[in-house]
C-alpha cells in the first residue's frame, strides 16, 4: 500500500501547523477552520495556527524569512512533523521552506485535498480522476528544473549520457495521464448513453449539489431509500451515485448524488472530475444543498452557485431551475432559519432536515411543482391506428386519463417539450 502523507519513515503523524497569508487584517479564525476539517479528515491533528498579515506572499518563502524562523522554532520545540499551507505553494517555495525549517513534511492545501481523494475515491472512474490529478500536479514540482536541463541536449560540448532522469520522469508521467485520459474517455462515453438514455426516455434528472458535508449523501438516502455511505467528513463522496427517486405525479425520476463544492477548489481538481460534475447541469433541476448550522453557509451559496454557472457556461448548457435546499434545520435552537440566513425568502427554498425527514414532504412537493413547470400536461386526440404514439406516451410520459370517443383517443398526460413538439398536430 502506498504510503500517505501522514506517514513518515517510524509513525504516524498526528499533529500539524497550519499557515495562511491574509492581506486583510481582519482575520477570522473560522477561516482556518475548513483546513482544520481537512486536515482531520485525511487523518491529521491541527495543534497550531500561524497566521501572517502582508500585502502580498513572499515569493521565496510565502511568508517571508522571520515568520519562516518563528514556524522552524515552533516546529522544534513542539516536535512538529507536518506543516500545511492553506494554499497552493510552488515547487521552490516548498523547496525553501523544508530546508528552512529542518526535518518537516511541508504540503500546501491541494496536496491534502488530494490526498483526501485518494482515500475516498472508490470506483475506477473516481480513482482514475484522482490519479491524473495528482499526476498533473507533479509534474511541475518535480526536483531538478533549472539550467542544468539545458545542458543536457545535443551538440558540441553538450553531449552526455542522454536522457536525465528527470526528463524521463516526466516523459513517463506524461504517458500515464495520456493513457488514463484515455480510459476516462471511455468511461465518459459511457456515461453520456446513460444519459443519452434517461433523455430519449424522458426521465426527469435531478442533481444534488453543493459544498462538502452539507448532508447530500443523507438526503439521498432520505429521499430515495438507498444505503449511501454519509459520514459527517468532508469529501465523503465522490463518486456520483444515480437512484430512482418516486414522485406521486411524475412517472420516472432518478436522483444523483455529486462530489462536494469547496472554496478554492484546485483546478487540478476541477478538470480531473469534469465529467462528474457535468451530472449537476445536463440534469433538469439542480438542488444546491446548504448546510443552515455553518457560520458559513453564505460562503456555501456563493461557492456552490459559482461553480454551477462556471460548468454551464463551459458546457453551453441553458440555466436549470434550481431549488434550494436548507439542510439541518433540526440542529437549530429555537431561531427562524429564513431570518438568520437572508436566503430563506428566495423562490422554491425548503427548509428541512435530512436526517429526520422534517420537511422532506415539502421538498417533494416543490420538486413536482418545478417538474411539471417544465413537464406540463397537456391533452392529445389521437386517430384510433396511432397505437403507436399511445404506447409512446406510456414509455416517456406519465399518462393520467385515455378516453375512447368517436373522433378517436383523448389522452391526457404530462409531458416534456420534446413529446409535444413531436406530437404537436395531435394537441388539443
Amino acid at each position: 500500500m502506498a504510503k500517505n502523507i501522514y506517514e513518515t519513515t517510524d509513525k504516524e503523524v498526528t499533529g500539524a501547523v497550519l499557515v495562511a497569508v491574509y492581506s486583510d487584517t481582519k482575520y477570522d479564525e473560522s477561516e482556518l477552520d475548513e483546513l482544520a476539517s481537512l486536515l482531520e479528515t485525511a487523518g491529521g491533528q491541527a495543534l497550531f495556527r500561524m497566521v501572517q498579515y502582508r500585502p502580498t506572499p513572499d515569493k521565496a518563502t510565502y511568508i517571508g524569512r522571520g515568520k519562516l524562523e518563528e514556524l522552524r522554532e515552533l516546529c522544534q520545540k513542539e516536535n512538529i512533523d507536518l506543516v500545511v499551507f492553506d494554499c497552493e505553494l510552488t515547487p521552490s517555495q516548498i523547496r525553501e521552506i523544508e530546508d528552512a525549517i529542518g526535518d518537516v513534511r511541508v504540503i500546501d492545501r491541494t496536496m491534502l485535498i488530494l490526498d483526501i481523494f485518494g482515500r475516498n475515491a472508490t470506483t475506477n472512474e473516481g480513482i482514475l480522476q484522482v490519479q491524473i490529478a495528482r499526476l498533473k500536479y507533479t509534474i511541475p514540482r518535480l526536483r531538478g528544473q533549472g539550467k542544468d536541463l539545458s545542458r543536457l541536449g545535443g551538440g558540441i560540448g553538450t553531449r552526455g549520457p542522454g536522457e536525465s532522469k528527470l526528463e524521463s520522469d516526466k516523459r513517463h508521467i506524461k504517458t500515464q495521464i495520456a493513457s488514463l485520459e484515455e480510459e476516462i474517455r471511455e468511461l465518459e462515453k459511457r456515461r453520456l448513453v446513460q444519459r443519452k438514455n434517461r433523455e430519449n426516455s424522458s426521465t426527469v434528472q435531478i442533481a444534488l449539489a453543493g459544498y462538502t458535508n452539507v448532508g447530500k449523501s443523507t438526503l439521498l438516502n432520505t429521499l430515495t431509500g438507498a444505503n449511501i455511505l454519509a459520514e459527517n467528513k468532508l469529501f465523503a463522496t465522490l463518486d456520483p451515485t444515480t437512484r430512482k427517486l418516486n414522485l406521486p405525479n411524475v412517472k420516472d425520476a432518478v436522483i444523483t448524488d455529486t462530489v462536494g463544492f469547496i472554496k478554492n477548489l484546485p483546478h487540478h481538481l476541477v478538470e480531473a472530475f469534469k465529467s462528474t460534475l457535468a451530472e449537476v447541469v445536463f440534469a433538469d433541476i439542480i438542488l444546491v444543498v446548504l448546510d443552515v448550522t455553518s457560520p458559513d453557509v453564505r460562503v456555501q451559496y456563493d461557492v456552490s452557485m459559482e461553480l454551477i454557472n462556471s460548468l454551464i457556461k463551459k458546457h453551453k448548457v441553458e440555466e436549470k431551475p434550481i431549488i434550494y435546499v436548507f439542510n439541518k434545520v433540526d440542529e437549530l435552537s429555537g431561531d427562524n432559519p429564513e431570518e438568520i440566513l437572508g436566503l430563506g425568502n428566495r423562490e422554491n427554498a425548503v427548509f428541512l432536515s435530512a436526517k429526520t425527514g422534517v420537511g422532506i414532504d415539502t421538498l417533494i412537493e416543490t420538486i413536482e411543482r418545478v417538474v411539471l413547470s417544465v413537464k406540463r400536461e397537456v391533452k392529445f386526440l389521437l386517430p384510433f391506428d396511432k397505437g403507436d404514439l399511445m404506447s409512446m406516451l406510456y414509455k416517456t410520459s406519465k399518462v393520467k386519463e385515455a378516453e375512447y370517443t368517436d373522433e378517436g383517443i383523448v389522452v391526457s398526460a404530462i409531458v416534456d417539450d420534446k413529446v409535444i413538439g413531436q406530437m404537436s398536430k395531435y394537441v388539443i
